[in-house]
């Protein structure tokens, strides 16, 4: 509650039954008159305990920390101009920007196979998958946006090699049989730890990941089909098939990320509910459902440790490359540089299209409001 005293208190009460947006604008008139109105900043993004006297500013917010935790614990959506603390606000802006980054970065690993596919039925194919992953870029980059943070900026931390990426994008695709296995197998990957995005507590990225889910759900069953038909062909296609699975493999299993006592960030993330498995949790799941999966295409899988453990109900597997893990997560993988180059240059070169939107909307904002000013002198 606005903590304003006599006739300002009473008013600010009345005030609280409002719309927010009407809230907002009347409460400037009121913190005027009492002397004491916060900067523009605490109306983006309200923070009643700067009104209070520094005693009481600590109890304030953790009353508000409270009171949010307890919206979280009770599975109600966090929304945009909802009160929410900066290191949340700041967790999902890192998140949903990656994860953004990582749609479309994601799109050059295939799109450098669109003018080789084997056919024309797995160019169209291939071509409209990645058109999907840049749509569920822009879902991304539009939730991220919610959080105030512009689109210029996301994209300039990426050119600039602040922001990351999925760490799978970085690895070569050398054969037909590589769009067939980021499939399966990444695409795989990005499904077990995106449905429950669905559930997250932030509202504007849930719903983005409705959608994007659906369609990763086809890109795997479309690069499992493009395996399963290389499983039926010659020797040369199946001996193809398992060399991409031997290469695939192992970058698919590192996409969940460090384990859970090496990741800083998890904890927190599933205590808010941003995230609802942990990194180790959403692994183990994938290695249990491609262990099986494999068996239909009649490949195996690189990891000689790999077994069945009857006691806890789920596959053994060996252990990850942790150093390669961390060597390509801080750029240095094999395409690190070639990816950022192509994508930086590609950003370059559509500037022209860019401004020519602009130039349009302005265009056509312009007529609009002549147009409205004409039937207002008519009138």
């Amino acid at each position: 509650m606005w903590r304003l005293k006599g006739e300002y208190f009473s008013k600010m009460v009345a005030l609280n039954q409002m719309g927010r947006e009407m809230f907002y604008k009347e409460s400037v008139v009121l913190f005027k008159k009492a002397g004491n109105l916060p900067g523009k900043a605490s109306f983006i993004s309200p923070s009643p305990h700067t009104m209070l006297a520094p005693e009481k500013a600590t109890a304030a917010t953790h009353s508000l920390a409270d009171q949010f935790q307890a919206k979280i614990d009770a599975d109600i959506r966090i929304e945009p101009k909802d009160w929410m603390p900066d290191s949340y606000r700041k967790t999902l802006i890192r998140q949903i920007s990656q994860h953004a980054h990582s749609e479309i970065v994601g799109m050059l690993p295939e799109g450098n196979w669109i003018t080789r596919a084997p056919s024309l039925r797995r160019k169209q194919i291939l071509l409209a998958k990645v058109q999907d992953e840049g749509g569920h870029g822009l879902y991304l980059y539009a939730a991220a946006e919610t959080l105030g943070i512009s689109r210029d900026e996301m994209i300039q931390e990426l050119h600039s090699g602040k922001a990351k990426y999925s760490s799978i994008f970085n690895y070569p695709t050398l054969s037909w049989a590589d769009m067939g296995s980021i499939g399966w197998l990444v695409d795989g990957a990005a499904i077990l730890n995106q449905i429950p995005i669905c559930r997250c507590s932030y509202g504007p990225y849930a719903r983005a990941m409705v959608r994007v889910c659906k369609e990763e759900s086809f890109h795997q069953r479309q690069g499992f089909e493009i395996l399963l038909t290389l499983s039926k062909g010659s020797p040369e296609q199946r001996e193809m098939l398992q060399e991409s699975i031997n290469r695939w493999y192992w970058p698919a299993v590192m996409m969940f990320g460090p384990s859970d006592d090496a990741s800083p960030n998890s904890e927190q993330s599933m205590r808010w509910k941003i995230k609802r498995f942990s990194n180790d949790e959403l692994r183990q799941r994938f290695v249990d459902m491609i262990a099986e999966q494999v068996k239909i295409l009649g490949m195996t899988l690189p990891d000689p440790a790999l077994r069945w453990n009857e006691e806890r109900g789920h596959y053994d597997f060996g252990e990850i490359n942790w150093e390669e893990f961390w060597e390509v997560v801080k750029g240095n993988g094999p395409c690190n540089r070639e990816r950022l180059r192509t994508r930086v240059q590609a950003y370059d070169d559509g500037a022209w299209v860019r401004e020519a939107a602009m130039a349009y909307a302005e265009k056509k904002a312009k007529r609009k409001l002549e147009g409205a000013e004409a039937v207002a002198k008519v009138a």
